[in-house]
């Protein structure tokens, strides 16, 4: 859903080349009491901030994740496009990134990724009257947030179009809400989303372009907390909590 903007491609994997710093293991976040988590607090419904801390789907799971480890989450906010790089190159600050991270092959030469917590897709936002599929998006004027594979799949698209880029999700939909924009991609329930926040704006959501598996993220060679990550999702799927989050979000179990 969300992935390093072309730009930042070949420093994540000089990155990937580099001595990894050491990460918190799992014995050392307990002994701390704490699991540093890292969100970028700017992709409503999932991570966001309400009354100035971090709320949504990603921090209620992350809070549950933390708990079931018998640890206290330690919230850490920082910019999307940059939260791979931190985690990379200063690890002893955050344990775990969770902020809608499509797992890539990319991703994976610089961090490592639990099973993932949710799947979905990208699609087209966009007015009614306005292009919904691929195809039509030529010619047009477009949009997506910074450092999110949606921007890499309008980027790359074959044909004459231009492409503006947003500091967050939200702006990238206000842009299209308000007319900026003919279009955005960006994620499926993002966009549902959407639907209700602007109801004047008449938006619409056009084809699926591609699935998405979304993942929180390591430090490579973190795998005794990795794991463990793993074992608390497992638990949370299998006990309803996972599925009683979901539904409280999107009405539905968004699990892969």
């Amino acid at each position: 859903m969300r992935s390093l903007p072309a730009r930042l491609t070949v420093a994540a994997l000089c990155l990937a080349a580099l001595p990894a710093a050491h990460a918190r293991t799992l014995a050392e976040a307990k002994a701390s009491g704490t699991l540093k988590i890292a969100t970028s607090a700017d992709f409503e419904p999932f991570n966001y901030l309400r009354g100035g801390s971090p709320a949504g789907f990603e921090v209620d799971l992350g809070e549950a994740v933390a708990h079931r480890l018998g640890l206290q989450v330690q919230w850490v906010v920082r910019p999307f496009d940059g939260l791979l790089r931190d985690l990379a190159e200063r690890p002893q600050e955050i344990d775990l990134v969770i902020a809608s991270h499509a797992i890539t092959s990319t991703r994976q030469q610089s961090a490592d990724f639990s099973t993932p917590h949710y799947c979905t897709g990208g699609v087209i936002l966009t007015r009614a009257g306005g292009p919904l599929t691929s195809k039509t998006l030529a010619g047009k004027n477009l949009g997506a947030e910074a450092g999110s594979t949606y921007f890499g799949f309008l980027r790359k698209l074959p044909f004459q179009k231009t492409v503006q880029v947003y500091p967050s999700s939200q702006a990238a939909i206000q842009a299209v809400a308000t007319g900026q924009v003919d279009a955005i991609a960006t994620d499926r329930f993002a966009a549902l989303d959407a639907l209700k926040t602007f109801p004047k704006a008449k938006l619409v959501v056009g084809d699926t372009l591609w699935k998405e598996q979304i993942g929180m993220a390591f430090a490579k060679g973190n795998d005794d907390l990795r794991q463990a990550v793993n074992t608390a999702l497992k638990q949370l799927v299998q006990d309803g909590t996972y599925t009683k989050l979901s539904r409280q979000y999107f009405g539905q179990d968004i699990g892969c």
